[in-house]
């Protein structure tokens, strides 16, 4: 009983951690924004089934993620608080889940450290905190595997549509890969045990229905809304392409999840290693259990090395079982090491946070909140709306303001969405330079990469400064206004 009420006051503990200071976090960019601004454009059109950003539509995930948006901006206003409820609810949800499925594989010691061990990785922290999907596929994706091996391991057939109603969730949240990379780890772990007869256990036409109508009805509805076009972009380029052909060439190298591994499970990272050499040297026997959670392990980050884009966050789902690996190997004889992780995991924890929520809103390079503050005192409706530079995303999305990205005729030609091309990310509205009207005040946000040439062009068009972000430090955004001439 005493250990029940200690992991629950830990649940609770780190459930307010990641919920503390998100109030004070501003939305930023490039990744989140796309996230938020398409939630709030969803909301303003009454449109919730097909996602869109600056007045057109947008393929980039599925809906799911989406869904948590706007049930979130519906509840509590469009708020930093309100985008970042849903990731620490997950965050909450994911420790829950970790703590459970440790406690029914071994025992409650082992399952407390596993909490332990995954809540105060820096990943996991992170992640708890960022508008992104990929804590919602880690639910997801450990309730699919977890579920999965219940039914295996016990022998109890209910599990096995929970596995497939998890699966649902997970396409409807990340696209394919929330079935395919489940199903990868399962075929692996049987083909190691040697029991492919066990898939016809598995593979149950009643929870195919099941995996169907939790995911199906969006993707047939968007097909039939949207045709080729929500195929060739969702499928082709947010999928295929990713698969084939690098989005950031410099992070395709060999060992590129291994140092994932390594800084997202700090302060844990090194605990792992140690233990398995020590397990190795008393060569113990490895049952079905452990068998799944290394299968699960190792499976998921090999399968993304071999995947042409390369992401920090791809291999998360594999922090679960490496988690309670850990603690498994740790938590009989390694009492001192654990506790020294947990005050270190927690203190780093509460470091970055109180860091991050005094500086983030003063920094104008990630979030736009204090341009839009500057802009929002005197910008009217009919007001034009300009940047150069880098498209700081975030203030369109706090001003409420389209915003226009200035360019070149020959750029936006350049530039705009193709069919397999990453240039289909290129969604931001564009206005050539030469179609900058002098019979409308403008508004200009400049981006720190454009200071330059804003400056050697500007001279004597009568562009006003109006705000420098940050105002102590090295400038990131500058903030312009040229009135309207008047004839």
């Amino acid at each position: 009983m005493n250990e029940r009420i200690s992991t629950g006051a830990l649940l609770l503990f780190m459930m307010v951690l990641y919920f503390w200071g998100n109030a004070q976090l501003p939305v930023t960019a490039p990744v989140e924004v796309n996230y938020a601004q398409t939630a709030k454009e969803m909301c303003a059109a009454g449109d919730y089934l097909s996602p869109q950003i600056y007045g057109g539509y947008w393929y980039d995930k599925p809906i799911f993620f989406y869904w948590e948006l706007i049930a979130a901006f519906s509840a509590f206003g469009v708020t930093d608080f309100a985008a970042r409820f849903f990731p620490a609810l997950f965050a909450a949800g994911g420790l829950c889940l970790t703590y459970a499925f440790a406690r029914r594989l071994y025992d409650e010691r082992t399952a407390f450290w596993s909490t332990i061990i995954l809540g105060t990785g820096v990943l996991y922290s992170v992640l708890a905190k960022l508008i992104l999907t990929d804590m919602s596929l880690f639910v997801f994706f450990g309730g699919t595997l977890g579920a999965f091996f219940l039914g295996y391991y016990e022998g109890r057939r209910k599990y096995f549509y929970i596995a497939y109603a998890c699966a649902g969730l997970g396409v409807l949240t990340k696209g394919p890969i929330g079935f395919l990379l489940p199903g990868l780890v399962i075929l692996v772990f049987l083909l190691m045990r040697r029991d492919l007869a066990a898939l016809g256990r598995i593979a149950l036409p009643t929870g195919f229905l099941v995996f169907a109508a939790v995911c199906a009805p969006w993707y047939i509805y968007m097909y039939f809304v949207h045709g080729a076009e929500f195929v060739n972009t969702f499928l082709g380029i947010h999928n295929v392409l990713r698969a084939t052909v690098s989005e950031h060439a410099q992070w395709d190298v060999w060992y590129f999840y291994l140092g994932i591994y390594f800084l997202g499970m700090f302060p844990w990272s090194f605990a792992l290693p140690l233990a398995l050499y020590r397990a190795w040297r008393v060569r113990p026997f490895i049952d079905v259990r452990t068998q799944f959670l290394l299968v699960w392990a190792i499976v998921v980050p090999v399968f993304f090395q071999f995947m042409a884009t390369k992401y920090p966050t791809y291999s998360f789902p594999a922090f679960l079982p490496t988690a309670i690996l850990t603690a498994r190997l740790l938590v009989h004889n390694n009492q001192r090491l654990l506790k020294a992780g947990a005050i270190l995991g927690m203190g780093l924890y509460l470091a970055v946070v109180f860091i991050v929520t005094n500086y983030s809103e003063r920094d104008g390079h990630f979030s736009g909140k204090g341009a839009a503050a500057i802009l929002s005192q005197t910008m009217k409706e009919d007001d034009l709306l300009v940047c150069c530079g880098d498209y700081t995303a975030t203030v369109p999305y706090y001003t409420g303001h389209m915003m226009y990205e200035l360019a070149t005729r020959e750029e936006i030609a350049a530039r705009a969405p193709k069919e397999m091309s990453w240039n289909s990310k290129n969604v931001m509205p564009f206005l050539p330079i030469d179609d900058l009207p002098h019979d409308r005040t403008v508004y200009l946000v400049v981006e720190r990469h454009a200071f330059d040439a804003f400056a050697a062009n500007a001279a004597g068009q009568g562009w006003e400064e109006l705000g420098v972000l940050p105002a102590e430090g090295k400038a990131k955004l500058r903030v312009y206004r040229r009135a309207a001439e008047i004839r």
